[in-house]
């Protein structure tokens, strides 16, 4: 072993290994003994791929295709696979396809303004039901509808359930009478509040007899479903967990109650956490602790029993009478793609979401932290030590520290297998990555603490995370950085700011103008932030008061900002107006925009150049070697 500084360890964990073997695992879909994803490519621009299972793995839709919808930006439900002809949304014109086995694509709506997502087929009237936003009537923002698409010509459908603002999860019965749906309305996102509705068909093809069934104010339902002898299910934390439900005789009946959470904040459309293998047994899975577990549960006795697995993260969870697909991921493992037999108990690993194989000796493995926080709070976090078989430290130094605050901000991150912290840790780097009051899997109380908190609770948590790490002897303060993207950048920019304890950070895609967001973002998120700060334009001093742009004079440390041009979530401006307070006060600062990218880096190139870049920003203002070739980046004012 060598002895070198933290930061300067080589790594076989390079950006090149990252994006050259990596893909990103989507959508999960059986049909009959056909199985189906879709995999986002870095190597091919961030095309969403469309890929077919039935003994034999094949690629489906070559380019230009790429099976992505844009409803709510963040999209999801992008394909449906119906006794084998698969309906899909092409990202470029947001089009529904139809593809028939052989067949070329054919469009199944107009060339216009509109966008689909979530679709389900309604055997009994051979026709498809979608969510639809549409962006052709003047207002405001576009209108969101439930959408009946007749599949003999072209047409942008008929108009099924209107009036609320947002829809998701339309599911036919399965005698095809009936019809459930998620609806919510501004300011509630569909974690704060999202009702579930069912509705009769009517003989022309319409919905009467419509019926809320549970959910508003202060009650998030989630993935209703039809048992396969009709019973209506879903997933509420009207107990204050996301636990299981059905609904009988016009009765609400808990199934398994606990205190663990059965269900996801619904940022993307078709999220699944459970499935009917048969009438009354569910496969499903729940986190507890930020742990999730694959369970079978009997709907008749509640009776929980969990499965054993190598894994400790689940989702797309997709069932049938014979198997179960989802996506799985532990400390040890990336994302895969796995097939459970559920008579033999056999898992099969069909996709891999990296081909790497890494020596574990190379490995940093989590370690759940709970730690003290303001008000005799507790928070949550995995602490990634530095690690790397080859290296040992100089005697007298800490590692540098890296707190990473995820996005959403109602989001949360897993304890699994991630390479680009990985990246990190084989360097020398220790690494906290936060689960802040306002993350979800850990109860509707634990989400709440963000309730007009924003840039308060989460910056307190990450802030106290990297004490806590230092009062262990475990970081180094004078070399402690925060990074974060999205939401978790704004958590970023806000702890540099407004706290003086960091020494560097790193803004990917991150909010500094909480106006400017109110004023100019997508519908999905126009009111997301009157919970989270309160209502605009009424706290408007308070927008002012949180947001970091206003208050660089306070912000004396270096930052690197990377941003993609084509974001319509955080639009560049803001990140762009900070660079250049930041560089006008002379503080050290650098800017990495990309062009063609949009909420997120898709491109292997632009995801390998920001890691690159951030490597190499550390190194400056840190101080360390770098020993391997690193293409520099701009740092002005240093």
């Amino acid at each position: 072993m060598s002895q070198a500084p933290y930061g300067s360890w080589k790594s076989p964990i390079t950006a090149d290994l990252i994006v050259t073997q990596a893909i990103g695992l989507g959508e999960v879909a059986l049909d009959g003994p056909t199985l189906y994803w879709s995999e986002l490519r870095p190597t091919e621009g961030g095309r969403n791929v469309l890929v077919q299972h039935d003994g034999q793995t094949t690629d489906l839709l070559l380019p230009p295709y790429n099976v992505r919808t844009r409803v709510h930006e963040y999209g999801g439900g992008s394909f449906l696979a119906v006794a084998g002809t698969i309906y899909f949304v092409n990202f470029t014109d947001q089009r529904l396809y139809r593809l028939g086995a052989g067949q070329e694509p054919e469009p199944l709506t107009p060339s216009q303004a509109m966008r689909y997502a979530d679709a389900v087929w309604d055997a009994p009237r051979a026709r498809l039901l979608c969510v639809r936003e549409d962006h052709t009537i003047a207002g405001p923002e576009p209108v969101n509808t439930l959408v009946a698409l007749d599949l003999q010509s072209e047409n942008e459908g008929i108009v099924l359930v209107s009036g609320s603002d947002f829809y998701s999860s339309p599911r036919v019965s399965p005698d095809g009478t009936r019809l459930c749906w998620l609806a919510w309305n501004h300011p509630d996102m569909p974690w704060d509040g999202a009702q579930l509705w069912t509705g009769v068909f009517q003989a022309d093809g319409a919905l009467g007899e419509i019926v809320r069934v549970t959910g508003g104010v202060g009650e998030s339902a989630f993935q209703p479903e039809w048992s396969p002898s009709g019973v209506l299910h879903f997933v509420s934390d009207r107990s204050g967990w996301w636990n299981l439900y059905r609904h009988v005789a016009g009765v609400v009946e808990p199934i398994c109650p606990m205190a663990a959470e059965f269900g996801r904040p619904q940022w993307v459309f078709g999220l699944s956490t459970y499935g009917f293998a048969a009438a009354d047994r569910i496969i499903c899975s729940y986190t507890q602790a930020g742990v999730w577990t694959l369970a079978s549960l009997d709907t008749q006795t509640g009776v929980l029993t969990p499965i054993a697995t190598p894994y400790t993260d689940f989702s797309a969870l997709k069932v049938d009478a014979q198997r179960a697909a989802f996506l799985a991921a532990s400390p040890t493992t990336t994302t895969v793609l796995v097939q459970y037999d559920l008579t033999s108990g056999a898992l099969e690993i069909l996709r891999s979401a990296s081909s790497v194989t890494l020596d574990p000796a190379y490995l940093s493995l989590p370690q759940p932290l709970e730690f003290p926080t303001t008000q005799q709070r507790t928070a949550y976090a995995f602490y990634y030590p530095p690690y790397n078989r080859d290296y040992t430290p100089l005697s007298d130094e800490r590692p540098p520290l890296l707190v990473l605050s995820h996005g959403g901000p109602t989001s949360a991150t897993q304890g699994t297998l991630n390479l680009k912290i990985q990246f990190w840790t084989s360097r020398g780097f220790a690494v906290v990555d936060v689960n802040y009051g306002g993350s979800t899997g850990y109860g509707r109380a634990y989400r709440e603490r963000l309730a007009g908190q924003w840039g308060v609770v989460d910056v307190d948590d990450c802030l106290h995370a990297a004490q806590y790490l230092v009062e262990q002897g475990w970081a180094d303060p004078k070399r402690a950085a925060i990074r974060g993207g999205s939401a978790g950048g704004y958590t970023t920019l806000s702890a540099l700011t407004f706290r003086d304890f960091f020494r560097a950070g790193a803004s990917y895609y991150g909010v500094s103008d909480l106006e400017a967001l109110a004023q100019d973002t997508h519908k999905f998120e126009s009111r997301y932030l009157d919970r989270l700060i309160g209502p605009y334009p009424a706290s408007k001093e308070r927008y002012r008061a949180r947001s970091p742009v206003h208050f660089c004079a306070a912000l004396n440390c270096p930052v690197i900002f990377f941003q993609g041009l084509e974001d319509k979530v955080v639009p560049p401006n803001q990140a762009e107006v900070m660079v250049a307070a930041l560089s006008a006060k002379g503080v050290p600062v650098a800017y990495v925009p990309f062009a063609a990218e949009q909420h997120g880096f898709r491109q292997a190139s632009n995801i390998k150049r920001s890691l690159e870049a951030e490597l190499y920003f550390y190194s400056q203002v840190f101080h360390f070697p770098l020993t391997e070739p690193v293409e520099p980046v701009l740092i002005m004012n240093l």
